[in-house]
């Protein structure tokens, strides 16, 4: 049994030094488990109780500013994310929020709504105030920052930067031969908004898989996405307007899940029915999908698993610079197949296209 000596007086803080007496260990020890070093996998995990006991007995609290003095590190990272609105970007963050804590970092999350000017400030802003490093949700920096950066769908290209990304193509494929074996060949495309880094590549995929697949991309039935909402409105006008131009398609394939449930209210507000008349599918699976009506069909990400993954590699990187990092680390979708997707309706409009067809080839 390791000898324990000079238990702490009462009411007096509690130093290192002190700390490691009473467990009979170096001071070097006990600082390497509480601060979680590297090396701390070489130390017994019997070891990393006492020392966490004992901390916690004794209501231990570490000199942060010698701890700053002697690693120039503040534990503290700086959050770029385009808004915080539900959905999305509270999946990923919630993932980002419950590692940070554990591992003791706070951060600074600032959102810059898609501006220029405030997505050139805020990385310098944050640097002044002696962050570590930069974790992006979909956000790319304009300029190259001399600290460690992890973007979660930021898709960036610049050097030194860690990217955690879906998929996409997998994804678009599983959410298009869903849609094809359901009988659906009339599909609506929702494109993203420029300033949305997952837009681009997502709609290259479509093009791409949709011809694969055999479903054919009519241009009088893709939606582009441009204003700067965050609400189910989103997809509510564009769907609305659509509807006034044409109903001669069965099913919409949306951007996202807060556009495809603004897409599904423009439809019964159309006097159809969600997926009787029109099936919706969506994408990245939020929090309210699953208990929307109808529950949505949705092509999942693993919000949380992508928001905890990247703040650990960001945590790593900042704790030991030197090792090496990669460039891209990869996360699988999931199609997640609830009520707003249903087999195809033998509807007039359907009746119509099959009799051209037949006149056609006489």
């Amino acid at each position: 049994m390791p000898k324990q000596k000079n238990i702490p007086d009462a009411g007096k803080p509690v130093t290192l030094k002190i700390l490691a007496e009473y467990l009979d260990l170096s001071p070097a020890t006990v600082s390497i488990v509480l601060n979680n070093s590297p090396v701390a996998k070489s130390i017994s995990p019997a070891t990393h109780q006492r020392v966490r006991a004992a901390a916690k007995k004794f209501d231990y609290r570490p000199n942060m500013h010698a701890r700053m003095l002697r690693t120039r590190l503040t534990n503290t990272v700086g959050v770029i994310v385009p808004e915080l609105s539900e959905g999305y970007f509270t999946g990923v963050m919630l993932g980002v929020e419950q590692y940070l804590l554990q591992e003791g970092y706070l951060y600074f999350t600032v959102s810059h709504l898609c501006r220029p000017d405030l997505i050139e400030e805020y990385p310098e802003l944050l640097m002044n105030r002696a962050v570590d490093g930069f974790l992006l949700v979909n956000t790319e920096l304009t300029n190259k920052v001399p600290l460690p950066v992890v973007g979660i769908s930021s898709h960036s290209k610049s050097p030194g930067v860690t990217n955690v990304e879906l998929d996409h193509s997998r994804a678009t494929r599983m959410a298009l031969r869903h849609l094809y074996e359901l009988g659906h060949r009339r599909v609506a495309f929702m494109k993203g908004q420029r300033f949305s880094l997952d837009s681009e590549v997502r709609w290259q995929t479509i093009a791409g898989i949709a011809q694969e697949i055999g479903i054919v991309i009519c241009p009088e039935l893709c939606i582009y996405l441009e204003e700067n909402l965050w609400s189910p409105k989103l997809g509510y006008l564009p769907v609305r307007d659509l509807l006034t131009r044409t109903r001669d398609f069965t099913a919409i394939f949306c951007f996202n899940d807060t556009a495809a449930i603004g897409a599904i209210r423009a439809i019964e507000d159309a006097g159809l029915t969600c997926p009787r008349d029109i099936s919706v599918i969506g994408f990245d699976d939020i929090i309210v999908a699953e208990y929307f009506n109808p529950r949505l069909t949705t092509v999942r990400q693993p919000l949380h698993k992508m928001g905890w993954t990247a703040a650990q590699l960001l945590v790593k990187r900042i704790q030991s610079p030197g090792e090496p990092y990669p460039e891209v680390v990869w996360f699988e979708p999931e199609l997640v197949v609830r009520e707003s997707t249903a087999g195809v309706r033998d509807t007039p409009a359907a009746k119509l296209r099959r009799a051209k067809r037949q006149i056609g080839s006489l």
